[in-house]
């Protein structure tokens, strides 16, 4: 590597005509090329913005924090902002929703619209963990798309539900559920009741059977008083339909074998002290908005 002179005369590239810097590495030499003049305005650009930046918001930390900025602007304040913009939103419709029967919030355009929104929210939040993100439910949680019930589909009975829950320690929870008939039905009674209420949503045509007719009997004698002669259900004690072809925990004859013989009891929490009454009920607005509601 040379050594520059710094007293020795700049020589002319030969071949580009510029005059060098004096550096020289390796027998190659630098050019004195000043930088492109968009390149030094976007570089003082910069540099202002930087400063006014500096001068308006919170740029430098500090031993308490960082500067504030003359504008005090920060991410949580502009927050609060928009939380109050949305209060100041849900206040317009909160004053007359909470007074609104249900029935009026449905007869309402703009309460209905408001109810379905929040509804839509808080049951992402609290019930799509069960029921799932679009209320398609899971084995051993309902559909809330579909229209069978265990419990009513009105707007006052979804509220009701949702409010009280079913087989909890809420004083007002519904109460019921399959019982367990292992001790009062012998295995083949079983096997035949199960076999009839397979067939039940085919019309009771599918199969005709000596354990299809020997269930029938036995549907007679024991699940009439909850689920009806037909099986068509009874949401006085949250007895579901067993014609309509829908099932809870399933409906092979495996899984009816073990329902019969070691009953159900589906658990759903009560959201009274959990959630606030405006928005259970944009909850059962929005339940019923799902295509299954009566």
């Amino acid at each position: 590597m040379a050594i520059n002179d710094p007293h020795k005369e700049k020589e002319i590239d030969q071949f580009s005509g510029v005059e060098t810097t004096g550096h020289e590495w390796d027998g190659i030499k630098e050019l004195n090329n000043p930088a492109p003049r968009w390149w030094l305005w976007t570089f003082f650009v910069c540099i202002i913005f930087a400063v006014g930046y500096w001068f308006l918001y919170p740029a430098w930390p500090t031993l308490t924090g960082h500067t504030g900025g003359s504008k005090d602007w920060s991410e949580y304040s502009q927050l609060k902002e928009q939380q109050g913009d949305i209060q100041a939103m849900r206040a317009k419709y909160e004053t007359r929703f909470v007074k609104a029967s249900l029935q009026d919030i449905k007869n309402d355009r703009e309460l209905y619209g408001y109810a379905v929104a929040g509804g839509a929210v808080a049951f992402k939040n609290n019930c799509a963990a069960c029921h799932g993100a679009g209320g398609q439910g899971a084995k051993g949680y309902p559909n809330l798309n579909d229209d069978e019930w265990l419990w009513g589909g009105t707007l006052d009975q979804i509220y009701t539900t949702i409010r009280y829950g079913a087989h909890n320690d809420n004083a007002n929870t519904h109460q019921g559920g399959m019982p367990i008939w292992k001790d009062n039905l012998k295995p083949d009674e079983i096997e035949a009741v199960a076999t009839y209420v397979e067939h039940l949503h085919e019309g009771g045509q599918a199969s005709r059977s000596v354990a299809f007719v020997k269930g029938q009997d036995v549907f007679a004698k024991n699940c009439t008083a909850c689920h009806g002669d037909k099986g068509g259900g009874n949401t006085d004690v949250g007895a579901p339909a067993l014609n309509s072809g829908i099932w809870l925990y399933g409906g092979d004859h495996a899984t009816i074998v073990q329902t019969i013989t070691y009953g159900r009891s589906g658990v759903m929490p009560a959201w009274e002290g959990r959630l606030d009454d405006s928005t259970i009920k944009q909850l059962a607005v929005y339940v019923h908005s799902l295509g299954g509601g009566k």
